[in-house]
């Protein structure tokens, strides 16, 4: 009879030691290409915009756009070439439109008196769904048009904080998530000090990584030895939130691929819920089990106290491909049986927007060169309608025409 065959992995003794030596070798890798890539003096930066982008960031025509810079407002053209604008300038531009207006803001969309802050939870526990690229999109598309947005990077794995420009094994030190502001013992810290400025502005996020497991491992202990003073895991990414609430208008939270103790505290927290969904049966069918699922566990937090007003829930279609049937089937399935909670607009598949990831980068970052003019300005027109067709709901909520 012939012996049992070796393990492939002759050298490896048992699982639990293939996997260590493999994420040492992956993170050691890993962290000599980031530091070939970004290199720690290296800050991320956001390009210029065009005419017509500036035009459509305010708010205006490009002809009035042209007429004002015209009048000597905005920046200088240079020699020779086009005139482009600053996120920066685009800022002053609105706030000088305000300005002329005699007291009426028309352009700065800053939230005023009685207006609630937006806190918009994107969510889904399947991978893949499109969740990362949705929130930092939005983010940024709302920054662009004026207001005062916060992202919050709740996934361990910190998508989006790379997006933004933070590496989260280089870059993001203990204490330094939201985790820091939400843990159970005498370490956390208030929020202002967790919030860092990004290259945009109106931008500011507050970074993942690995230690927002600690959240899930802490909460079941917690919850059994909870004193009668001390929050409910499900209130403590709201308190933390009431912290900074003046200093924003949207709050972004970016929320893991999975429905535990950081999803609830987020859905709690938010005053929205985006739920991101790739139309093929698989993941609709995950979806049907992610909505069970979630219903119970907000009748549980519910008894506890926990909130579940939200001013609106809607679906959004992603990674649609029109020509595709079964796909056009689906999202059909979806409409049929949620009506208006399905967004107008779905985000279309795009290789401009996987190209940009590949860099790290989202698709208003990249330069249109880059791409051939029709698959980049199909995608940006896909991209503005979806996150044009959020920013009518939250004016919505605060009741503007």
């Amino acid at each position: 009879m012939p012996t049992l065959t070796k393990s492939l992995d002759e050298n490896v003794r048992d699982l639990r030691s293939l996997i260590n030596a493999d994420a040492a070798e992956l993170s050691t890798r890993l962290r000599a290409q980031q530091l070939r890539d970004f290199p720690p003096a290296a800050e991320k930066t956001i390009r210029r915009f065009s005419s017509a982008e500036a035009a459509r960031f305010i708010g205006i025509a490009e002809g009035y756009l042209r007429q004002l810079v015209s009048e000597g407002k905005g920046p200088p053209a240079p020699p020779n070439s086009r005139r482009s604008y600053s996120i920066e300038d685009i800022d002053a531009l609105r706030s000088e439109l305000d300005s002329a207006g005699k007291g009426v803001r028309r352009y700065v969309p800053h939230r005023r008196d009685g207006e609630a802050l937006q806190v918009i939870s994107v969510m889904n526990f399947k991978g893949g769904s499109g969740k990362t690229t949705t929130a930092a999109h939005l983010a940024q598309y709302l920054a662009f048009r004026g207001y005062r947005v916060l992202a919050i990077d709740l996934d361990p794995q910190a998508s989006l904080s790379t997006l933004f420009g933070h590496q989260p094994e280089l870059d993001v030190g203990e204490n330094e998530t939201i985790y820091g502001a939400i843990r159970y013992d005498a370490d956390r810290r208030e929020m202002p000090e967790i919030v860092r400025g990004t290259y945009i502005p109106n931008l500011h996020v507050v970074p993942g990584q690995l230690e927002l497991m600690e959240f899930e491992h802490e909460t079941p202990k917690a919850l059994m030895t909870r004193q009668s003073d001390d929050s409910m895991f499900f209130a403590r990414i709201g308190e933390a939130l009431a912290q900074v609430s003046d200093a924003y208008d949207v709050v972004v939270i970016d929320c893991p691929p999975q429905l535990g103790f950081l999803t609830l505290s987020a859905l709690c927290a938010a005053t929205s819920v985006l739920i991101t969904v790739h139309p093929q049966m698989l993941d609709v069918m995950s979806m049907s089990q992610f909505l069970n699922m979630t219903g119970s566990l907000l009748d549980v937090v519910a008894k506890a106290g926990g909130a579940t007003q939200y001013d609106w829930m809607r679906y959004l279609v992603t990674r649609y491909e029109p020509s595709d049937g079964p796909q056009t089937t689906m999202v059909g399935l979806m409409r049929s049986i949620f009506g208006s909670r399905v967004l107008t607009h779905p985000m279309v598949k795009s290789t401009a927007i996987a190209d940009a990831g590949l860099t790290k980068q989202t698709l208003y970052e990249v330069e249109r060169q880059q791409f051939t003019r029709g698959t980049y300005d199909r995608a940006t027109e896909a991209l503005d309608l979806v996150n044009g067709e959020i920013e009518g709901l939250i004016k919505q909520v605060w009741a503007r025409s």
